[in-house]
């Protein structure tokens, strides 16, 4: 099944939102807090639903926010009715280069939700990653806790690393980024950015980047201002959550103990997780490329040929020695005899020069 064929999850009922009466009302909740609950969208994205003319409540389409769903009411997003709310569940995405995390993309381009693994229910993205830019998006069906991990207010902290080219950047200059800094006319908060190589004879660079506001393309522009283009930018953490070993298009569930022991506070009452170990994904298979034959060139008198390459090398031959009991013995040795039958065949050697004689008279005879 695909991904934008999934049911839309979570319960609704409606009420108007100043009619609070008896043990209905404590029950009921915003129409947007329900959706957002159920994973349809966040409350923001909740609200253009209903300006859309999209939702309806007990079959009469939603014109505002203001209104609370009960559990006795009927509440469909797009003509499909919404289910009861599940446990909040969330999965860790490698996304590449070239996705638009958005589940529909005006120009056309494709999106993160239109790639995703099969297997998973329909999710939101916790926070974006723009088009050229990689790694750790976190998913979850639960709305709500997307909001939360989103919440400057908690202070999750995002760890990058950024290949940067540009010239003149000491790590003396990125310190004073931990002091904040005004782009633009907006202010970004403490930056972490280190160097991973001091010396600066390169023209690209690669910089440790750690922040807990994640402002939309922060880091590109906070480095822009110092001078320096990212041409490459990986997401390595969010908050309590790495991108570990996950290859590019892979998705991974959280299990749900880790899931309520790192994001207890941030979860709703009704949403914590049950069990230990969250079930495996089936691993994504990519289409294997088509075989391009090449068509076969025929040669003319005068085209040089070329050369043939050269086939694999040839194993070496393992000579294996026989155990010592099946050797044969070695033959008895053989005296050499001392003495010299004859002179060795060839040029006498030479004798060694001595002192030269004195050239005394000579005698006559």
């Amino acid at each position: 099944m695909r991904h934008e064929d999934q049911p839309i999850l979570a319960p609704g009922s409606g009420q108007d939102a100043s009619d609070e009466a008896g043990d209905e009302a404590s029950t009921s909740e915003r129409v947007a807090k329900v959706l957002a609950r159920a994973g349809i969208a966040s409350r923001r994205d909740v609200e253009r639903l209903i300006a859309d003319g999209r939702v309806k409540l007990n079959g009469e389409v939603l014109t505002t926010p203001a209104v609370k769903v009960g559990p006795a009411d009927v509440l469909s997003v797009d003509g499909r009715p919404v289910a009861a709310a599940e446990a909040a569940r969330v999965w860790r995405y490698h996304k590449p280069v070239g996705l638009v995390t958005t589940h529909k993309d005006p120009k056309g381009r494709p999106t993160v939700f239109e790639n995703l693994p099969p297997g998973l229910p329909r999710v939101i993205s916790v926070g974006r990653l723009d088009l050229s830019s990689e790694g750790l998006l976190l998913l979850t069906n639960d709305g709500e806790l997307a909001r939360a991990l989103e919440l400057p207010a908690n202070a999750l902290v995002r760890r990058y690393r950024a290949r940067a080219r540009g010239r003149g950047v000491t790590q003396a200059v990125l310190d004073k980024l931990r002091d904040g800094i005004v782009v633009d006319g907006v202010a970004y908060g403490p930056i972490d950015a280190r160097l991973e190589d001091s010396r600066t004879g390169g023209a690209n660079q690669w910089i440790m980047v750690t922040l807990a506001e994640g402002k939309n393309r922060e880091v590109r522009k906070v480095l822009d201002s110092l001078g320096l283009t990212v041409n490459r930018l990986i997401r390595l953490n969010y908050g309590p959550f790495e991108l570990g070993r996950l290859k590019p298009g892979e998705a991974e569930e959280v299990a749900p103990r880790i899931v309520r022991d790192r994001l207890g506070p941030l979860l709703a009452t009704s949403a914590v997780p049950q069990g230990e170990e969250a079930p495996k994904l089936a691993p994504v298979q990519k289409p294997k490329p088509p075989k391009v034959e090449r068509p076969k060139v025929e040669y003319q008198p005068g085209w040089a040929r070329p050369k043939k390459r050269a086939g694999p090398p040839r194993p070496k031959k393992t000579v294996t020695k026989k155990p010592a009991s099946e050797r044969a013995p070695p033959a008895p040795a053989q005296r050499a005899s001392t003495k010299l039958v004859g002179k060795p065949a060839g040029k006498a050697p030479a004798r060694r020069a001595g002192p030269p004689k004195s050239a005394g008279p000579r005698r006559k005879g």
